[in-house]
C-alpha cells in the first residue's frame, strides 16, 4: 500500500469518528428536549436521506473534480451541519446536513481505492477501510457517550471554551475539532490522476444514467448477490445500534453513555471480522461466506434471553464478528464488479443508494413498532429472524445462478 492510501485511510477515520460521535450528542439533545423516543431512530434516518436522494448525483460528482477535494468539501458541509445545532436548530434537520456531506464524501472514499490499486489489492485495502471505519465507529460511539457523559460535560466546561455555555455545546466543538482534523488530511490527498472524460450536467439525464447503473449492476449474476448482502447488512446494522441502546436500557438496566460501550463491543467483533475475511477470503471465494449471514441473524434472536452484562459482552462481539467476516468480501466483489461494469463513483453511488434505502426502511419500520409500544423481544426475533431469511433466500438464488451459468457453460460446449 503506497502513503496515499494511509492518508485517505487517516482522512476516512476521522471524518467518521465525528459522525458517529455527533449521533450520540444528537441523541442527548433528543433526550434533553423530552422528545418522543420514536424520534431517536429517526435521526439515522435524517441522516441517511440524502444517500437516498441525491444518490443519481454524487457520483458523477465525485468522478468530475479530484477525489480529495470532493472529500474536503464534504468535510465542510458536515461542519456546518454542527454549526446548526450550535444555532439550536433542530437536531433532526441539522443532523440531515452532515448527512448531506457524508452522501457527497463516500463516492469519493471509495471511488479512490479503485483510481489507486490494481484489483488484487482491493480486499485488502477493504479489510484496512471497514476496519478502521469500524473503529472509529468503536472510538466514536465511546467518544460520543464520555461527552454526553456528566463527567464528560464537566470536564469540557471546566476547560473554560470561550462562547461554551452547556456541556452539549461544548461536545460538539469537539466533534467540529475532529471534521477540521479530517478536512486537513483530505488536502493532503494525492491526485492520482485519474479523469473521467464527460461529466453530465443534465439531471433528467443523470437519474436516466443512474438507473441504467442500477439495472446493469442488479442483471450482473454475482453484482446483484454482493449488492443484494450488503444492502441488508447495512439496513440491519443501522437498526441493531438502536436495538442494543434500548435493549441495555431496558434488560441490562444501563444508562446511554455505559450502552454506547455495548454497541463499541458489536464493532470490535465486526473489525476482528473484517480482519480475518480480509486475510483467509480471496476475492473469487467471495461468496462462499453467505452462511454466516444466516447464522448472524439466528444469533441476534439470541438476545432475548440475556440479561446480564457478562454475557451481553461476548454475544455483541459474535454478532459483530459474524458481520464483518461477511461483509468484507461481499464489499470487495460489488466493487470490483462495478469497477469492471461502470466507472467507480457511479457503482459506489448504486451502492450507497441500494444500502441507505434499505437503512431508511429498516429504521422507519422500528421506529413505527416502537411507536406502537410493540415489545422489545418481539422486536428483537422478528429482526433477527427476517435477516436469516433474507440471507437463506440470497443463498439459494446465488445456487440458482450458479446452476444457470453451469448449464449455458455446457450449452457452449456442445455447440463447440
Amino acid at each position: 500500500m503506497n502513503r496515499g492510501f494511509y492518508t485517505i485511510m487517516a482522512a476516512q477515520f476521522f471524518s467518521s469518528l465525528a459522525d458517529n460521535a455527533l449521533l450520540f450528542v444528537a441523541i442527548s439533545l433528543l433526550t434533553s428536549m423530552n422528545a418522543p423516543a420514536s424520534l431517536t431512530p429517526l435521526l439515522k434516518l435524517s441522516f441517511v436521506l440524502f444517500y437516498v436522494l441525491l444518490a443519481a448525483f454524487v457520483g458523477a460528482f465525485a468522478d468530475s473534480l479530484p477525489k480529495g477535494r470532493v472529500m474536503f468539501i464534504a468535510n465542510l458541509i458536515k461542519i456546518s451541519g454542527c454549526a446548526l445545532m450550535f444555532l439550536t436548530v433542530h437536531p433532526l434537520l441539522a443532523y440531515a446536513v452532515v448527512g448531506f456531506g457524508a452522501a457527497v464524501y463516500s463516492p469519493a472514499k471509495y471511488g479512490i481505492l479503485t483510481e489507486l490499486l490494481p484489483p488484487e489489492k482491493l480486499v485488502p485495502a477493504n479489510g484496512w477501510i471497514e476496519g478502521l471505519t469500524v473503529m472509529s465507529i468503536i472510538l466514536g460511539t465511546v467518544a460520543g457517550g464520555t461527552l454526553v457523559s456528566e463527567r464528560g460535560s464537566s470536564f469540557l466546561l471546566g476547560l473554560g471554551m470561550p462562547g461554551i455555555e452547556t456541556g452539549a455545546e461544548a461536545a460538539m466543538a469537539v466533534v467540529v475539532g475532529v471534521y477540521i482534523l479530517a478536512a486537513l488530511f483530505n488536502l493532503r490527498i494525492p491526485d492520482t490522476g485519474a479523469r473521467y472524460e464527460h461529466q453530465e450536467r443534465n439531471p433528467a439525464k443523470l437519474i436516466a444514467d443512474f438507473a441504467n447503473c442500477s439495472a446493469t449492476l442488479w442483471r450482473d449474476k454475482l453484482g446483484q448477490i454482493s449488492l443484494a448482502v450488503t444492502t441488508l447488512f447495512w439496513g440491519a446494522g443501522a437498526t441493531l445500534q438502536f436495538i442494543v441502546l434500548k435493549w441495555a436500557e431496558r434488560s441490562l438496566h444501563m444508562p446511554l453513555d455505559k450502552a454506547t460501550n455495548l454497541i463499541g463491543v458489536v464493532a470490535i467483533g465486526v473489525a476482528l471480522g473484517a480482519a480475518m475475511a480480509a486475510r483467509m477470503i480471496p476475492l473469487r471465494k467471495s461468496l462462499t461466506v453467505i452462511p454466516l449471514g444466516i447464522i448472524m441473524g439466528l444469533v441476534v434472536c439470541s438476545m432475548v434471553f440475556v440479561t446480564s452484562v457478562n454475557l451481553a459482552y461476548p454475544l455483541l462481539a459474535l454478532i459483530g464478528f459474524l458481520s464483518g467476516f461477511f461483509v468484507v468480501p461481499m464489499n470487495a466483489l460489488l466493487q470490483h464488479r462495478g469497477h469492471v461494469l461502470m466507472s467507480a463513483g457511479h457503482s459506489i453511488a448504486v451502492q450507497n443508494f441500494n444500502e441507505n434505502l434499505s437503512i431508511l426502511t429498516m429504521l422507519a419500520l422500528y421506529a413505527i413498532m416502537i411507536t406502537l409500544n410493540l415489545d422489545l423481544d418481539i422486536i428483537i426475533v422478528l429482526f433477527g429472524m427476517s435477516v436469516a431469511g433474507i440471507m437463506f433466500f440470497i443463498g439459494r438464488r446465488h445456487a440458482a445462478n450458479q446452476r444457470e451459468h453451469d448449464s449455458l457453460a455446457l450449452i457452449g460446449e456442445h455447440k463447440h
